[in-house]
């Protein structure tokens, strides 16, 4: 009722039926239902739902879009602090290249509204045409230009935060790299929400490359495909993109309406893009052929213009989506490896899968080792879903043993929890809970995420544990 009286009565989610949306995120083998959901309008209302919320010490998750592949915006018979409201872009300064947003701005909206001065929003998730970018701030969301372009943090400038207890507090890199001072923005920056909420943020914006060539090249191995990734890197190129799909993500996306012209016929394709200044691109783009071709790619396509290079990158960005019609539930992984090991690795994945009798399909960002394998499987059969966790649990323990880590972009969430104590040692565990009651010492910012719960006191419904 409280609540009610601060936003409004239609935007407080009561009935199971209304809430049954935000049970889920982009990862659906996880659900978890909220006590309520609150949108706040505005950041006025926004203040007074934390502080509301902090009176009776209510535990809450933040949310966007819900895209997020993690299962890290769940809330677990908690309040939901749903954000997609708060939508407003506050100030585009084309002369500093920066942009102040509300976090309900979706990522691709950003970049329409500053096209017309040149400049865009580099990060760029293959699901920026619906994430936001408080949910990107979040997640130090990354995406296929961020081998070049960089991810979040990268693009971050300052942020007015609240935290749990609805305090305001403004985190300012500045402009000076020198200046004195732990970088708060830095460590808020990919928290997973389990530090307080971001109210507005101002990130930096791109100018638009002078050119831009995209090419494709199709390979009869995934291995030569890896090899030629590896080489491209070697030779000292640094594409904007650099992008591998398998065999079997192309026939899903050639079935579905996203089908982008790949062929069906091969074992793997390279999408790449090289951009900047106009002289001497096509040296860069001839150098990547050249690569490829004596890696053993069959044919090397070059977009002839703006509506093929949108195609061929339209399948790429909705791959994910058309793995929908393969089947009902799809486990997705984020594990980034040592890029000089993708052949091995992959030959691995592709193992593991058969052992378990599973379809593995393989979308990735190549050029930094961050490998994305999807399974596609039936929810509803127990026991395809016993082998498909068995099958993930051997993908990330063989990522960590090669010197990789479980996550690049999609963030820790429910989804790697049982790997944290794999990684990290209990004092580094014990150092992010110390910093995290830094933020947040009653913990009830996003409870039972991003950090093992054995290593953090955790909310538990109204029950600290």
């Amino acid at each position: 009722e409280d609540l009610a009286r601060l936003v409004g009565p239609a935007h407080v989610l009561t009935r199971a039926t209304a809430l049954l949306a935000y049970e889920s995120d982009g990862l659906p083998g996880y659900r978890r239902r909220p006590s309520l959901a609150v949108f706040p309008g505005s950041r006025a209302e926004l203040v007074a739902v934390m502080k509301r919320l902090a009176t009776d010490g209510t535990p809450f998750v933040a949310r966007g879009a819900g895209t997020g592949l993690s299962g890290g915006a769940l809330a677990d018979g908690v309040v939901l602090l749903g954000l997609q409201r708060l939508k407003r872009i506050i100030e585009i300064d084309p002369l500093a290249r920066t942009a102040t947003v509300e976090p309900g701005v979706v990522n691709a909206t950003l970049t329409k509204a500053t096209a017309a001065h040149g400049l865009h929003y580099a990060p760029d998730p293959s699901s920026q045409t619906a994430c936001t970018l408080g949910g990107n701030f979040a997640e130090n969301a990354g995406g296929p230009h961020c081998l070049k372009y960089g991810v979040t943090l990268n693009h971050a400038v300052r942020a007015t935060v609240i935290l749990p207890d609805g305090e305001e507090v403004l985190l300012d890199r500045g402009d000076d790299p020198s200046a004195a001072g732990y970088d708060l923005l830095g460590a808020f920056v990919g928290s997973e929400g389990c530090f307080g909420v971001v109210a507005e943020l101002t990130v930096r914006l791109t100018p638009d490359p002078e050119r831009i060539i995209t090419l494709l090249a199709d390979f009869s191995t995934v291995r030569a495909a890896a090899d030629a990734t590896s080489a491209i890197i070697a030779a000292g190129i640094v594409p904007a993109a650099l992008e591998l799909m398998d065999r079997s993500t192309i026939e899903a996306v050639e079935q579905s309406i996203y089908a982008a012209g790949y062929p069906v016929d091969c074992a793997a394709v390279l999408l790449i893009e090289v951009d900047g200044a106009a002289a001497g691109l096509d040296d860069d783009a001839r150098a990547v052929e050249r690569i490829c071709r004596e890696r053993g790619a069959r044919n090397v396509r070059v977009a002839t213009d703006a509506a093929e290079r949108a195609r061929l990158w339209q399948g790429r960005k909705k791959a994910f989506g058309a793995m929908g019609r393969v089947a009902s539930h799809l486990v997705v992984q984020d594990a980034v490896v040592p890029r000089t090991r993708l052949a091995d690795l992959l030959e691995a994945i592709g193992e593991i899968g058969a052992r378990h009798r599973l379809r593995v399909c393989n979308v990735f960002h190549a050029g930094d080792g961050n490998l994305h394998p999807n399974i596609p499987y039936d929810g509803r059969d127990p026991e395809t879903g016993k082998r498909v966790h068995a099958a993930m649990r051997e993908i990330m323990e063989l990522c960590i043993a090669t010197g990789g880590t479980i996550t690049g972009e999609h963030g820790v969430g429910l989804d790697k929890l049982p790997y944290m104590d794999a990684l990290f040692t209990p004092e580094s565990l014990d150092a992010m809970c110390s910093l995290r009651d830094a933020f947040d010492p009653a913990r009830r910012a996003n409870p039972g995420k991003a950090v093992p719960v054995r290593a953090c006191k955790e909310w538990h419904g109204s029950v600290r544990a």
